[in-house]
C-alpha cells in the first residue's frame, strides 16, 4: 500500500525539539571526539542525548540512568568554568512504561568521564584521556564571597519564648517559619497562651517538623508589623490584644484544640543584655553565616557577587530586608495567607507582582530589594509583604491574594537594555534583541533596501507608517528616526510629523556642514534628538568644521571611535566636546586581537563598496585604526564615551550590546585595574558606569528616560533577571512592561519546566495583545498631538519624546568626562589632556566561549 506524506512521519512538537537538542548532543560528540575540552551548552546537551539514547536501548532504568550520567564527562573533558556551572540536567524520555524523567544531579564529577559510554551510538572513535589538558585554572562564574566577620541575627529585638511540644498525633506535622503558631494542628499539645501572637524562631521559609510522638523544645518569636492575626484556624481574627486572650483561650478550649500550660516558660528579648550579669538573653537565638544567608536569600549588605566568568565584582551596599522576615514562596515558605500574604486586602492595595530579594544593579546603585509591579510599572522599590505580622513593608508593597510572585532570591535583575543604534534590516532582530536582554530599539530603515543596510533612516511618511504598524505587535519599544540629510527643511519636517522620534544625518546620504545645519534647525522645532555619522572622506571639511557646524547644538555621535565610519583619523575627537553625547557600536567592543582583521570585509559589504576599486578600499581602510579603537576601550573607562549600541547587521551585532559591555569593562579592569575611590574592594564604580551606556544613558539621550532606563519607581518595569553566573551573556527571563515576555523554559511537555531542551523563548507577554500592550512606540510630540497612533491602528502605547534638546555631555550619568583629545594624523596615536590612550588587545574575552555552541 502506497503511504500518503501525511503517514509518513507524525512528528510532535515535542520530538522536533528533541531534534535540535540531538543535533546539539552530535556536534559536542564530535568536537570531544577531536580532544576538545566542551563549554557549558555542548557539555548538558552531549548528556541529555546520550540518557536519551540509553533510554532508546531499552534496557536501563530511571535509577540507572541517574547513575550512568554522572559517569559521561569528568572535569578533564570540560572547560574549567563547566563544572561550577552545571549542577543538574534533566530530560524526558520514553521508556517501556511511558514518559519519565531522568535528573542526573552534579553531573561533572569526576576527574575522567567513560568516554566510550559519552560516544555511543555514534561514528566517532574514543579519543585517548591524554588530548585533554589539564587546567589548573579554577574559574568560579557567579560566586558569592560573603564576608565573614561576623554573622547575620534574625528578629533582633523582638520577645521570644522557649516552650515544649507534644505532637499527638499519628502523622508527621511540619510547622512553616510565619504561621501564627496558636493556630497550629490541634494534636500539638503545649502552652497556646504564650503562644499569642508569636511563631517560630526560625530561618524565613523553613520549617520545623513534629514526627509522631515527638516531644521537643522550639523557640517562639513575636510577629512584627502591626501585630494582626488571619487565617489559620480561626482561633485569632484581628490584632494580638492581651485583653482579650482569656476569651481566646476559651475558643481554644471549645475547639478541642491541644493546650497544655507551662509556667517556667524562658523568655527574653533578642539581642537584649540580662540585667543583672549584662550576659545577651540564655535563649537560644538564630544565628546564620553569611554564606548560609546567602544561599537561601542572596547575598546581603558588604558580600559581592563575580559577574559572570569576568573578573567583576559587584558588593551589595544596602539590603532593604528585615533579618526573619523576608518574602519567600512556594510550598511551606513564607508567602502565604495570613502569613507573608496579607488577608483581606483588596486588589486596590496590593501590588500585582513582586520580584522577592533580588539584587539589584543598577546606575543608581548596587543593592537587594524586593520590587513591587503595579499596572506594569514599578511602584516601589523596598521591603514587601504584609504589614500585619512584619516589619519595614513599605505602603505600597502589600502581598495580597492579587499578587504574582517571582522569586528573585540569589539572582541579578538590571534595567532593560536599550540599543538606540538599530538599523532595521530584518524582523527578526528583535527576537535577538529582547532574549539578550534589550527591551527598546531605536534606529530607523525599511527592511534590506540598500539605503537601511548602511543607514538607520525611515524615510518617507508611508514608511514611517509601515514601520511602525509591522512592529506593533513585538514585545519591544520602538522609536524610528527619519532621513536628516536635506539642506532644507521640506521633507525632514514631513517625516517628523509622520512620527519620527528623531532624525539621522549619515555620510552615504551627504553629512555635509549646510545638511547638519538644517538637520539641527529642525531638531530645535520638535525636541528630538539627532543622531550623525559623519564624513569618514572629509570631503566638505574634517572634524572640526563638522563640530562648528553643531554650532553647540546637541547631538548624539554614532560610532565616536570611526571605524563604524566618521571623520578619518580623528572623529574620537568629539568625545571631548560638551555638547556631543558620544557612543560606541558593539564591533570595536572591547579592541581583541581579531578586531582589526574582520572589519575591512563587513565594512565592504555594508557601504555597498567594492574591493576592486582602490578608492573604495582606501576609504574603508581608513577607517579601521588599532590606534584609535584600543583609545576607545579607555575613554569609555574614564566616562568620556558614554553610550554603547550595536549598529544591527550594518558593522554590529544586535545580540552582543549588553555582552560586550562587560567584555569592555572586563578588560579595561585586567588592563587598567581599580578605578573605585580609595579603599574600595570591589568594582562598583566601574559596574555602574558601564550599565549606564546601555540603560540610563541611551534613554536621555533620545528622550524617554522618563518612561525606561533604570530601576526607578514610576518606570515601566521593563527588567532583565540573570543568574549570576550567566551574567551579561544568557538571561534567565527578561520582563516587559511588568509581564514575562521571554524567559528560559524546558519541554513544554514535561512534567516540571527544567528538562532539556532549556532555551530562550517568547512567553505569554509575547502573545497575542499583550505585546502591544506593554510596550511604547517613541514618537515626536507633533506626530503623537497629530493621534498617529489612532491614525495608523497602533495597538501599542504611543508616548513623545522630549527635552533633548538642552542636553550636554554633563547629562549622561557617571560617563561625562570632558577630555581634551587629540590625534596624531599620521601615527593616529590618541591623547586625552596630554596622556596617551594606548592599550594591548585582548587575546580572550569572557562571557563568550563557556556558554556558546559556535
Amino acid at each position: 500500500m502506497r503511504l500518503t506524506p501525511r503517514e509518513v512521519e507524525k512528528l510532535g512538537p515535542r520530538e522536533v525539539e528533541k531534534l535540535a537538542l540531538h543535533q546539539a548532543g552530535f556536534l559536542a560528540q564530535k568536537r570531544l571526539a577531536r580532544g576538545l575540552r566542551l563549554n557549558y551548552t555542548e557539555a548538558v546537551t552531549l548528556i541529555a542525548t546520550q540518557i536519551l539514547e540509553f533510554v532508546r536501548d531499552g534496557d536501563k532504568t530511571v535509577a540507572e540512568l541517574m547513575c550512568i550520567g554522572k559517569q559521561l564527562l569528568g572535569r578533564r573533558q570540560v572547560l574549567p568554568a563547566v563544572p561550577h556551572l552545571l549542577d543538574r540536567v534533566q530530560v524526558n524520555g520514553t521508556f517501556m512504561d511511558g514518559t519519565k524523567l531522568i535528573t542526573i544531579h552534579d553531573p561533572i564529577a569526576c576527574d575522567n568521564g567513560n568516554l566510550e559510554l559519552a560516544l555511543h551510538g555514534s561514528v566517532f572513535p574514543v579519543p585517548s584521556l591524554d588530548k585533554f589538558v589539564v587546567d589548573v585554572a579554577d574559574c568560579v562564574p557567579g560566586k558569592f564571597i560573603c564576608r565573614c566577620d561576623e554573622k547575620i541575627i534574625l528578629n533582633v529585638g523582638r520577645k521570644i519564648v522557649r516552650l515544649k511540644i507534644v505532637n499527638k498525633a499519628d502523622r508527621p506535622i511540619q510547622i512553616g517559619s510565619h504561621y501564627h503558631f496558636i493556630e497550629v494542628n490541634p494534636y500539638l499539645v503545649f502552652d497556646r497562651r504564650k503562644a499569642y501572637g508569636m511563631r517560630l524562631n526560625i530561618c524565613a521559609g523553613t520549617a520545623t517538623r513534629f514526627e509522631p510522638g515527638d516531644t521537643k523544645y522550639v523557640t517562639l518569636v513575636s510577629i512584627g508589623g502591626d501585630k494582626i492575626i488571619r487565617g489559620g484556624n480561626g482561633i485569632v481574627d484581628g490584632p494580638v490584644d492581651y485583653s482579650k486572650l482569656d476569651e481566646v483561650m476559651d475558643d481554644v478550649k471549645a475547639k478541642g484544640f491541644g493546650n497544655e500550660e507551662e509556667p517556667d516558660a524562658s523568655e527574653g528579648v533578642i539581642g537584649e543584655f540580662d540585667r543583672h550579669d549584662g550576659s545577651h538573653c540564655p535563649l537560644e537565638i538564630i544565628e546564620v553565616s553569611r554564606e548560609d544567608y546567602a544561599n537561601k536569600y542572596g547575598p546581603t549588605t558588604g558580600d559581592k557577587i563575580k559577574l559572570g566568568d569576568t573578573e567583576l565584582y559587584a558588593e551589595i551596599e544596602r539590603d532593604f530586608a528585615v533579618y526573619g522576615d523576608e518574602c519567600v514562596s512556594r510550598g511551606g515558605k513564607v508567602l502565604r495567607d495570613g502569613m507573608g500574604q496579607a488577608a483581606g486586602c483588596p486588589t486596590s492595595a496590593c501590588i500585582d507582582t513582586v520580584i522577592t530579594n533580588a539584587v539589584i544593579i543598577d546606575y543608581t546603585g548596587i543593592y537587594k530589594a524586593d520590587i513591587g509591579i503595579k499596572g506594569g510599572n514599578i511602584i516601589a522599590i523596598g521591603k514587601a509583604g504584609n504589614p500585619d505580622i512584619m516589619d519595614g513593608v513599605l505602603r505600597h508593597m502589600i502581598v495580597g491574594v492579587s499578587t504574582e510572585v517571582i522569586a528573585g532570591e540569589g539572582m541579578i535583575v538590571t534595567a532593560g537594555g536599550i540599543d538606540c543604534h538599530v538599523h532595521f534590516i530584518c524582523p527578526q532582530l528583535a527576537q535577538e534583541a529582547i532574549a539578550s536582554g534589550i527591551t527598546t530599539l531605536v534606529g530607523g530603515g525599511t527592511g534590506p533596501a540598500d539605503g537601511t543596510r548602511a543607514t538607520t533612516c525611515t524615510t518617507a511618511p508611508c514608511h514611517m507608517q509601515l514601520m511602525l504598524q509591522s512592529t506593533d505587535d513585538l514585545p519591544i519599544n520602538i522609536g524610528f528616526t527619519g532621513k536628516g540629510n536635506s539642506a532644507k527643511p521640506e521633507g525632514l519636517m514631513e517625516i517628523v510629523e509622520a512620527g519620527a522620534m528623531g532624525l539621522k544625518l549619515h555620510e552615504d546620504w551627504g553629512s555635509t556642514p549646510a545638511a547638519i545645519n538644517n538637520c539641527l534647525a529642525v531638531a530645535e522645532i520638535f525636541d528630538i534628538q539627532v543622531n550623525i555619522h559623519t564624513d569618514t572622506l572629509n570631503e566638505s571639511g574634517c572634524v572640526e568644521h563638522t563640530i562648528d557646524a553643531f554650532k553647540d547644538r546637541t547631538i548624539h555621535t554614532y560610532h565616536s571611535e570611526g571605524a563604524g565610519g566618521g571623520h578619518a583619523p580623528d572623529i574620537i575627537k568629539v568625545c571631548g566636546v560638551k555638547n556631543v553625547l558620544p557612543s560606541s557600536t558593539n564591533p570595536t567592543r572591547p579592541f581583541t586581537s581579531n578586531t582589526v582583521d574582520e572589519h575591512l570585509d563587513m565594512l565592504l559589504v555594508c557601504h555597498h563598496l567594492c574591493k576592486n576599486i582602490k578608492e573604495d578600499v582606501a576609504f574603508a581602510e581608513s577607517r579601521i585604526r588599532p590606534e584609535t579603537i584600543a583609545a576607545e576601550d579607555i575613554l569609555h573607562d574614564m566616562g568620556a564615551i558614554s553610550i554603547i549600541a550595536s549598529d544591527s547587521q550594518a558593522m554590529g551585532r544586535v545580540g552582543e550590546v549588553i555582552t560586550r559591555t562587560w567584555q569592555t569593562a572586563h578588560k579595561m579592569k585586567v588592563q587598567r585595574r581599580l578605578i573605585e575611590p580609595n579603599g574600595c574592594e570591589n568594582d562598583n564604580f566601574r559596574i555602574k558606569r558601564y550599565i549606564a551606556k546601555y540603560t540610563i544613558n541611551p534613554a536621555i539621550a533620545n528622550g524617554f528616560s522618563n518612561y525606561v532606563g533604570s530601576i526607578e519607581v514610576g518606570k515601566i518595569a521593563d527588567l532583565v533577571m540573570w543568574k549570576p553566573s550567566f551574567f551579561g551573556v544568557k538571561p534567565e527571563m527578561v520582563i516587559k512592561g511588568g509581564v514575562i515576555a521571554w524567559a528560559n523554559m524546558g519541554d513544554p511537555n514535561a512534567s516540571i519546566p527544567t528538562p532539556e531542551p532549556v532555551m530562550m523563548r517568547p512567553m505569554f507577554g509575547a502573545f497575542g495583545k499583550a505585546a502591544s500592550v506593554n510596550s511604547i512606540a517613541f514618537v515626536s510630540k507633533v506626530a503623537k498631538e497629530a493621534d498617529v497612533g489612532t491614525k495608523y491602528g497602533l495597538k501599542k502605547r504611543v508616548e513623545a519624546v522630549g527635552n533633548v534638546r538642552g542636553l550636554t555631555k554633563l547629562n549622561m550619568k557617571l560617563n561625562d568626562a570632558l577630555p581634551k583629545i587629540s590625534v596624531d594624523p599620521e601615527s593616529y596615536i590618541v591623547t586625552a589632556d596630554g596622556e596617551i590612550l594606548k592599550c594591548d588587545p585582548a587575546s580572550s574575552v569572557p562571557l563568550s566561549r563557556n556558554y556558546f555552541l559556535f
